[in-house]
């Protein structure tokens, strides 16, 4: 790569992380559930449709990465911005107790969401990291990708307090005048309306970034070329050793875990948090995962990838433990908070192993590979958890969720019991050939 070239990419990075947090922190998330259940779903719809959620991510992330490695990383990031809004749109103007009509927004909603989530993962990694000088390049993706991490931290305390605060607009009318009263049905679009100009911003951010080099199909053979080349890159994860321990380790660990994560604001509901503290709790969290890179780097330097995986998966265990019994107050909030972290901590990991191994012309398609088995195993959850929710309300119809919060507990330690013993011998069979490689990462 010349010199010229390597002066127009050298932005990417930034545009990277300004993407990065305007994609991902969203005003509504702290409020997530209880916006959907508000405009007149029932939480076990809610939970169903992120499992079509996942769906469409499972069924564009074949092609997205393989396409992102083809057609280009920037299209897909445009074609995911222009997305991101219409998924806006659907939220801002679904109608409250609208029956079909409501649940047709939604549904929208969620494809959108999960067609454009799946079009931006990998690709937005992929355009960074090759973007980067050759020399040392694994060791600047690091200080990328942990600035990225801390950025949107930041950006997620600012929407989460911002989400809270306008969505029960209760602690903030006490402040306001008379004539400036915010009405709780306006409340309740706001942090859709400011996701809605994050996302415009994104168009804008993705239309400024600079496609690195890498080889091209033609356009009339794209598309069979991108599944030939996702299929190839799935092979090869699911037949390598220590790829294949990155990525079930992950999936297992995040599936439940993204799960509870989505259900948080129903959670807070049950333990009697008000509203207006959603986004407060959220912003608290945001500044918890901003120790988490720092943290994750150094162990990442000491732990093999199973040693850091085991980590993570014993702390969220003992979470899920702590807030299983749905305490009021602080005994039920922390363990809820810090789980978080864990999602963080695991992202870092996998996404810094699996980085090292992938060369530059599959590695959106790698990317992928582990987002469409993430998501995935999320969908799964999403489907068991939602059937076991209704089960729970026949046979425990005081207290379903804690019910079923309790028995996720001990299904996640069999899992891992069952996972880690098979996950040390397999990464273990397999030496880093490369002494330069930092410890943990596998080798192609």
């Amino acid at each position: 790569m010349d010199e010229r070239t390597q002066a127009r990419l050298s932005g990417n990075p930034r545009r990277f992380i300004l993407f990065t947090v305007c994609y991902n922190s969203r005003a509504y998330y702290p409020v997530l559930a209880v916006l959907f259940t508000d405009l007149g779903l029932t939480l076990e719809r809610f939970v169903l449709l992120n499992l079509v959620w996942a769906a469409a991510i499972f069924l564009f992330e074949v092609p997205s990465g393989a396409l992102a490695d083809t057609l280009g990383r920037k299209r897909l990031l445009v074609f995911s911005s222009l997305l991101m809004v219409a998924e806006m749109l659907c939220l801002l103007f679904a109608p409250r107790d609208g029956g079909m009509l409501l649940f047709g927004l939604c549904l929208a909603n969620r494809v959108l969401s999960g067609t454009s989530e799946a079009a931006a993962s990998g690709a937005d990694e992929a355009l960074a990291y090759d973007s980067l000088p050759a020399e040392n390049r694994a060791e600047a993706w690091d200080r990328v990708l942990a600035a990225a991490m801390r950025w949107r931290s930041a950006g997620i305390i600012v929407a989460m307090i911002a989400g809270g605060l306008l969505y029960d607009p209760s602690f903030l009318n006490r402040l306001l005048p008379e004539a400036l009263q915010i009405p709780t049905a306006v409340a309740h679009r706001l942090p859709v309306l400011l996701v809605l100009i994050q996302a415009l911003v994104c168009v804008a951010i993705t239309l400024r970034m600079v496609e690195p080099p890498h080889p091209h199909g033609e356009t009339g053979t794209t598309l069979k070329r991108a599944f030939h080349v996702t299929l190839d890159a799935a092979r090869w994860v699911f037949t390598t050793p220590r790829p294949l321990v990155i990525v079930t380790g992950g999936v297992l660990i995040d599936a439940v875990v993204r799960n509870m994560t989505t259900i948080q604001s129903e959670y807070f509901r049950l333990i009697h948090i008000p509203e207006w503290s959603f986004g407060i709790i959220g912003a608290l969290t945001g500044a918890l995962t901003l120790l988490v890179p720092g943290i994750a780097r150094r162990v990442n330097r000491h732990l093999d990838t199973p040693g850091s995986l085991a980590l993570v998966a014993a702390f969220a265990i003992l979470m899920l433990a702590g807030l299983a019994p749905a305490w009021s107050g602080l005994g039920g909030l922390i363990p809820a908070m810090l789980l978080i972290p864990c999602i963080s901590y695991l992202g870092f990991t996998v996404s810094r192993s699996l980085h090292a191994v992938a060369d530059s012309s599959r590695r959106a398609t790698v990317l992928s590979v582990k987002g469409l088995v993430f998501n995935l195993g999320y969908g799964a959850c999403s489907l068991a958890f939602s059937t076991a929710l209704s089960h729970a309300r026949i046979t425990h119809p005081e207290q379903p969720l804690p019910f079923l919060l309790t028995w996720q507990v001990p299904m996640l330690i069999i899992a891992a019991l069952l996972f880690f013993p098979w996950a040390f011998r397999t990464w273990n069979r397999q030496e880093c050939r490369n002494p330069d490689v930092p410890k943990g990462v596998p080798q192609p």
